[in-house]
């Protein structure tokens, strides 16, 4: 029998994903024909092996996430008929642990009324839609309709909302049949709702980007909406168009005594390294109008990486719980459609947690990896404390997916800068480190391999240490084309994707300009969950 192509193999998987599942399920399963079948899957050349990615095809923000009896649903903007961005649908999927994900069917197709383009999903806990039989709690998908035919027209009226519904857990949706319910008022660019339910006074809210501001709508039933507020004419960056806001309340220093309001809100393009990324605010909301405590020029940054976009929250996490969970898309419209993955394209962050701490600056987002990541830690090895002068080898020959926590004394480091590197055996690296005369952390891929794809890929790109201590600390998360840093325990982050010609399988520690004074730390092996 002749050797079958990846594609090939992708299409047979797909069609037999509803019987074998993926991720914590397949990977448990005996030896089998099947599992022979997908010998190959999810190992392509600078696939992600813990962070999630489609089978196949293109796809970009996360939308829609709500947690309902036990299960993380996951869905996202994907087009199913190649590797660049097309007709929009909603791809699916789900998880127990948001570690390990099961791969669903499409959730919604286009129509005659347009793309689906982004949107979120609740619990109708109290079926205030009436959708749902007596006595049961329909899920409500709320996104934007993107009428293809009126953008070509030249209309401004091309993006609407509407919702659809789910009596079976978000296997299957059927759309409302009174769509739109919030219709275009003439506005382009009116798009991305986010729903929750303000418990205070008992209504539905939405908020949605409208232009370089957002909108904010109330309703009884997330049916019928009314305006009430708008936001962003002053405030934040506009170098780009707003997308993706999110809305929250969130603990200061985990006291519940103590709450302020947050909005993420994306802008593409205008972030702190060019390209996509996503600003946040820090105020009050009464339910109708959000106040901001950010001066109207200042612009705090979720995340001065290039490739962490449109993220948002997930809905109905548990009280028991108490996180506020977050997952953003790892790539940037700069080059997202451009860079040399096959048969897929793009992949989302590691789930983190959000949480509001005070500083010296103010109230600041502080970030971290979801605590599930301890369900794929493997071997751990220390790395005691010692002097780096030029490079020193922390890991060899052990893979490419790996946890890296690193502290550093600045008080007694006379190098220019120093940090950790990953390199391969044909002389590629990716450098992410920190620099001591500007004070600011960094992430250097001018040499990390394939950038032939765009002009704006390679470089280094920076991220600003407002701290006075002397202590240095970075957690690093490596998986096979991406690495995630969180410095100053979550309080600065970064996030980077790149495309080596060979895995990179070592891992230095290093300094230029001098010796860096490395005050331990260790290297703990990720298991991959494909």
């Amino acid at each position: 029998m002749p050797q079958m192509s990846p594609v090939n193999r992708i299409f047979i998987i797909l069609a037999l994903l509803p019987f074998l599942g993926c991720g914590k399920k397949s990977a448990n399963m005996e030896k089998s024909q099947a599992q022979t079948i997908t010998e190959g899957y999810y190992q392509e050349a600078h696939r992600p092996r813990f962070h999630f990615s489609p089978p196949a095809k293109w796809m970009n923000d996360p939308n829609g996430m709500f947690f309902y009896e036990g299960e993380y649903h996951l869905f996202y903007q994907y087009y199913p008929d190649d590797v660049v961005w097309g007709p929009m649908h909603w791809g699916h999927a789900v998880s127990t642990d948001l570690i390990h994900w099961d791969h669903l069917p499409i959730a919604l197709y286009p129509d005659s009324m347009g793309y689906i383009f982004s949107g979120s999903a609740v619990v109708d806990h109290k079926n205030t839609s009436g959708l749902a039989p007596e006595g049961q709690s329909p899920l409500i998908a709320i996104f934007t309709y993107h009428d293809p035919e009126g953008e070509k027209a030249g209309r401004n009226d091309y993006q609407y909302q509407g919702i659809a519904y789910s009596l079976d857990k978000g296997r299957t949706w059927t759309k409302y049949k009174g769509n739109p319910v919030v219709p275009n008022p003439g506005l382009k660019d009116f798009r991305d709702p986010k729903v929750f339910w303000y418990e205070k006074d008992q209504h539905w809210v939405m908020i949605f980007a409208r232009g370089d501001r957002v909108q904010i709508y109330n309703s009884p039933n997330l049916i019928d909406w009314v305006l009430t507020g708008e936001f962003g004419e002053t405030y934040g960056g506009h170098g780009g168009v707003w997308e993706c806001p999110d809305l929250f309340e969130l603990a200061i220093d985990g006291n519940p005594e103590n709450k302020k309001w947050v909005m993420l809100l994306s802008i593409n393009p205008g972030g702190p390294n060019k390209g996509s990324a996503t600003q946040y605010f820090v105020g009050d909301f009464d339910g109708k109008t959000f106040i901001s405590d950010n001066p109207g020029d200042v612009s705090l940054w979720l995340d001065y990486g290039t490739d962490n976009y449109a993220g948002v929250t997930w809905s109905d996490v548990p009280a028991s719980d108490g996180r506020r969970l977050f997952i953003g898309w790892m790539s940037n419209w700069l080059y997202a459609n451009r860079v040399p993955t096959d048969p897929w394209r793009s992949a989302m962050t590691i789930p983190r947690t959000l949480q509001l701490v005070s500083t010296e600056a103010g109230v600041r987002i502080k970030t971290e990896p979801v605590a599930e990541l301890g369900l794929i830690r493997g071997e751990e090895k220390n790395i005691p404390p010692q002097t780096i002068s030029g490079a020193m080898p922390i890991t060899k020959d052990s893979g490419n997916l790996a946890e890296l926590v690193l502290s550093f004394d600045t008080k007694g480091t006379t190098a220019t800068e120093f940090g950790v590197e990953l390199t391969n055996g044909k002389g590629e690296k990716v450098r992410i480190g920190y620099e001591k005369a500007g004070n600011r952390f960094y992430i250097d891929r001018r040499q990390s391999g394939r950038n032939d794809f765009s002009e704006e890929f390679a470089g280094i790109h920076y991220a600003p240490h407002s701290g006075e201590t002397t202590t240095l600390s970075l957690h690093l998360l490596v998986d096979v084309a991406s690495v995630e840093l969180f410095a100053q325990e979550g309080l600065v982050v970064m996030t980077e994707i790149f495309f080596p010609s060979e895995p990179f399988t070592q891992m230095n520690l290093y300094s230029e300009g001098g010796e860096a004074v490395f005050t331990g730390g260790k290297a703990t092996e990720l298991k991959g969950v494909w």
